[in-house]
């Protein structure tokens, strides 16, 4: 396949025959205008150069693996964010994550990089969308100006900062003398001194934490982390509050007292000075603290079984105090304000302040410039799709598109130009109905003079690109050069992958198959569903869509996946969520094909499978199996480092000399899976069990990841297919239930028709599954679909639509049915 360019005359020529094919608008001659890119080799990059118009929208497209992220994220974005991070000081740079320079030659013309990606915002409970913006800072503000009665500071409608007073010395210079007079202090913050500003308490399940049977010696602690032996256990069987040998059913009053809530004392603990506490304080610190979602799935797991979580008594569930919640603006308080629907919230502030007889118009005037920026940004919100939240949700709960558009609205109201913006596929979550506001947005962002970067698949997105990037022609080792660079005209007639699928549009079923049954779903009330019954057939595919908000991922997660179901029929839940595990996690170790490996080579070399694990006994001792080795500087950021011992191989070097089919382990580990199919599956390194697991993988489009590829580098959509390959080969046939969410994200054009087969083949094998989906090749493809609405928050909820593509596109009564009947050309 021919690269195709475009010349500075303003031709677009074919590489591969030197001809010109059809004109195009000619770029900007002025290389001040331009992001320049030469010899970039991060990751699958094959010496890529490329100049890029600034103050311009650029769409980086190609198949899952092609380089989109390493040319965007990992190059251009890593770049910039360095060389602004070497600005600050040596002590200020320790707070920030240490960015080595990227592998490649030439980098001018870069300016200020934000990433607006997809990764999860974090926070601890206290973290919601107010907090996350600057919304809920204003509002506060508002509140202390025109709450009444008044109540204090701005710090006193915030649920992270706590009242406290005290007294303290004070050291002062008066009439040339030193002096110190003792003074009172006092902070009056919003924070619920019940529940600490998390809005909920917990109620411990004792026989969780200890078995009552047991003696402190005998193992009688349950929760983890407290094994017998470890520090944890020996804190209360060493302390000498409590008898070791006595079971806990035996304890007197105060031993039990001093066993579950004793103060924080300190004590020598085999000599070691620790503070003893009572367990239920000390689980709860560090347990019940930390944000559910950052769990390990084990202490996940615990949390549920152990832990009931209601809403706080004393706040009924608000995080702030009673003096918070009594100050009021026409008879709303900040709580109110709060547990809004973002655009009704917006509606109740654009009416604050307009002409009434009312004789606080003067206070209103006093804070105009502030409700100008308050309705400003909460508009950003309801334009950007996002009306339907409100601002006490939890930060943790917002899937990766929704995380992704809380960022953007942090910078839709910015005074910054000549910025470089880059998003990590945007449209994900968004139905067709919502993308175009998104496109509006990033357009927006243009025209402030700023330069708009973003990988995307979405032929809607491309469509209003300036300038397209088109990398492949393939993944992983197949991808990493430049197919096409211009316009979105040239991209279709480039003959590209991207270009001859740009305009693919999937047809909808001739014939659908027949349910064998349905799964029932009775009065669904969680989140925004108002009470719905709906029956999801069992034996084909189903597709649940609407748009952003409008109680999908409550119908399936909540009503389906978390209340397993009777029939006899097992759910399982295949989501984007993060893989834990450690830095030497990879495919390999996550899907089991590690094992079948290891055996293969102890045999061929007569040794034990232990040698061929970077987790086992045949890893370097000098970077315990991870290939790098990390150094921490102190006040400085911490660096990574190939280590020198294995230069990153990971193995120690007397088990390299062992080898498989001519290959020793740490180039069986730099294998694509594609290549590692082909090695295992034939001649000495025949591995019929590592064949199966690498057809599943290459089965689910990741035939490009290499099988030592660490799994904190994958994308979500990547995890999602990495997880529906280790359920490929289940057993369990027509009892399983696969809920799948969104497994389009990440997947190129091209890709879709082989996702679409995938579905067939587990439907035909006698399967349930279950999508939420927006793209509308699925929803053609479906045999049924339950469609949500008609809008998000309070205006969905409910079911719109319940039938075939076919009849959902006749009807045309709803959005879905829209756009659907659009794409399909009915």
């Amino acid at each position: 396949m021919g690269r195709s360019t475009e010349t500075a005359t303003g031709t677009e020529t074919d590489t591969a025959t030197g001809t010109a094919t059809r004109p195009t608008a000619p770029p900007d001659a002025d290389s001040h205008e331009l992001i320049r890119v030469h010899g970039a080799r991060e990751n699958n990059l094959k010496d890529v150069s490329i100049e890029l118009p600034k103050r311009r929208l650029t769409v980086v497209t190609g198949v899952s693996g092609s380089g989109k992220s390493s040319l965007v994220f990992g190059t251009i974005a890593a770049e910039s964010q360095r060389l602004i991070n070497e600005t600050y000081s040596a002590f200020v740079q320790g707070f920030m994550p240490a960015l080595a320079r990227p592998e490649v030659d030439v980098l001018e013309g870069l300016t200020t990089a934000i990433i607006v990606d997809q990764r999860p915002m974090g926070g601890d409970t206290r973290s919601t969308v107010g907090t996350a913006t600057d919304v809920g800072a204003m509002l506060r503000i508002l509140f202390s100006r025109l709450g009444r009665p008044h109540v204090g500071s701005p710090n006193a409608f915030s649920f992270n900062v706590a009242s406290i007073s005290g007294a303290g010395a004070v050291t002062m210079e008066r009439g040339g003398r030193t002096v110190k007079e003792r003074r009172s202090f006092s902070v009056t913050g919003g924070m619920c001194p019940r529940c600490e500003g998390r809005g909920s308490v917990s109620d411990i399940d004792l026989t969780q934490l200890f078995d009552a049977s047991k003696s402190l010696a005998d193992g009688a602690l349950t929760v983890p982390g407290y094994k017998a032996g470890g520090w944890n256990y020996r804190l209360y069987s060493a302390s000498g509050l409590l008898d070791p040998d006595k079971p806990i059913r035996d304890y007197t009053d105060k031993e039990m007292r001093d066993f579950l809530h004793h103060e924080p004392v300190r004590m020598k603990i085999e000599g070691i000075n620790m503070t003893y506490e009572g367990l239920l304080p000390r689980v709860r610190k560090s347990i019940l603290a930390k944000d559910r979602e950052s769990m390990q799935p084990h202490i996940r797991e615990f949390v549920d079984r152990a832990v009931t979580f209601t809403a706080c008594p004393e706040c009924g569930g608000t995080r702030l105090s009673e003096a918070a919640r009594s100050s009021k603006i026409e008879g709303i308080s900040i709580a109110d304000a709060c547990a809004m629907q973002i655009s009704d919230l917006a509606a109740w502030v654009r009416a604050l302040g307009e002409p009434s007889s009312t004789s606080r118009d003067g206070e209103y005037a006093g804070v105009a410039p502030l409700l100008t920026a308050l309705r400003g940004a909460l508009d950003s919100f309801v334009e950007i799709g996002l009306g339907y939240l409100s601002l006490d949700r939890a930060s943790a709960t917002l899937s990766g598109g929704e995380a992704q558009r809380v960022k953007m609205v942090r910078h839709l109201g910015s005074s910054l130009t000549d910025v470089t913006y880059v998003f990590d596929e945007p449209t994900i979550g968004l139905h067709p109905h919502d993308i175009g506001r998104m496109n509006g947005l990033l357009l927006r962002l243009r025209d402030k003079g700023n330069t708009v970067l973003v990988v995307e698949h979405k032929p809607e997105v491309i469509a209003i690109a300036d300038h397209v990037v088109d990398l492949g022609p393939g993944a992983g080792s197949d991808g990493g050069t430049v197919c096409y660079e211009g316009t979105v005209d040239g991209l279709r007639g480039s003959g590209t992958l991207t270009g001859r699928h740009l305009d693919d549009r999937a047809a909808l079923k001739k014939t659908v198959r027949t349910p064998t049954g349905a799964l029932e779903i009775r009065g669904a009330s969680a989140n925004n569903l108002q009470g719905i019954d709906v029956d999801i057939p069992l034996g084909v595919l189903t597709v649940v869509t609407g748009v952003a908000g409008s109680g999908k991922s409550s119908l399936v997660h909540e009503s389906l996946v978390r209340r397993q179901p009777a029939h006899g029929m097992t759910v399982v839940p295949v989501d984007q969520s993060a893989i834990r595990g450690s830095r030497r996690s990879n495919p390999a170790t996550y899907t089991g094909l590690l094992d079948p490996i290891r055996k293969a080579f102890a045999k061929a070399n007569g040794v034990k499978p232990a040698l061929f694990s970077a987790n086992s006994e045949g890893a370097c001792p000098n970077c315990d199996g991870a290939g790098v080795v990390y150094t921490d500087l102190a006040m400085m950021a911490g660096v990574a480092t190939v280590c020198e011992e294995c230069e990153g191989k990971r193995f120690q070097a007397s088990v390299l000399e062992h080898r498989l089919g001519g290959r020793d382990i740490s180039e069986v580990f730099a294998m694509s899976v594609a290549e590692a199919g082909e090695f295992l599956g034939s001649g000495e390194a025949r591995t019929p069990a590592a064949q199966r697991i690498l057809r599943q993988m290459t089965d689910v489009g990741l035939g490009y990841l290499t099988l030592g590829q660490p799994l904190s580098t994958l994308s979500g959509g990547e995890r999602q297919r990495l997880k529906l390959a280790t359920h490929l080969g289940d057993k369990s046939g027509d009892r399983l239930v696969h809920v799948l969410d969104e497994p389009t994200t990440g997947l190129h054009l091209a890709d879709v028709e082989q996702l679409l087969g995938l579905l067939d083949r587990l439907v035909d094998s006698g399967r349930t599954v279950i999508v939420v989906e927006h793209h509308q090749a699925v929803m053609a493809h479906a045999d049924w679909i339950v469609d949500l609405g008609p809008g998000a928050g309070h205006d969905g909820g409910r079911v719109v639509f319940e039938g075939t593509p076919a009849d959902l596109v006749a009807a045309r009564s709803t959005l879905t049915g829209e756009h659907l009947a659009a794409y399909v050309g009915a």
